[in-house]
């Protein structure tokens, strides 16, 4: 799966396009504006650095539609809405947990307190989240500095990988 999370002018959301590996594509307007990570792209850093394959972005490859999701193109597979709300009733204590571990390592990246009993719940020894903490401090950065129109995109998958492409997309 491919997502380009388009950085708009100063506090315009962020548009989002998510092109899955089964060509649906769908299109987001996300929280977060200008020079802020969007919240969208923090829970696809921090799942890709714990290796989360279940959490939110997990999810949206496997076929979950959220609210804020627009169709724009490519054929729904049979039964689509059906097993997004199976997938999302089935998934509730991993989207929970992908929810609080992007809260977690977006706290410790902003130098914000967190309790030795919420890093407890996690699961996750607190050097994994300091390091996906530490990338996410590095990844503010290189958001900070795309201009509008810039594009940073993620790939989604086993091998997921993802930064700022330089690329300016008009529209």
């Amino acid at each position: 799966m491919r997502i380009v999370f388009r950085r708009m002018a100063d506090r315009r959301p962020v548009e989002t396009l998510v092109e899955r590996d089964d060509g649906v594509v769908f299109a987001m307007r996300g929280a977060g504006g200008g020079a802020d990570l969007p919240h969208d792209l923090v829970h696809a850093l921090v799942e890709q650095e714990l290796g989360v394959r279940d959490g939110i972005w997990g999810c949206v490859a496997d076929g979950v539609v959220w609210g804020s999701m627009r169709h724009v193109s490519g054929r729904r597979p049979p039964r689509s809405e059906e097993r997004s709300v199976r997938l999302k009733r089935e998934r509730t204590v991993a989207i929970h947990r992908a929810e609080a571990l992007a809260d977690v390592v977006g706290r410790c990246a902003s130098g914000r307190e967190v309790l030795p009993r919420e890093v407890e719940v996690l699961g996750l020894p607190r050097a994994r989240l300091d390091a996906a903490a530490l990338a996410l401090r590095d990844a503010a950065a290189k958001w900070a500095a795309l201009s509008p129109g810039e594009e940073w995109v993620v790939e989604w998958g086993h091998q997921a990988r993802g930064g700022p492409s330089g690329r300016r997309r008009r529209g």
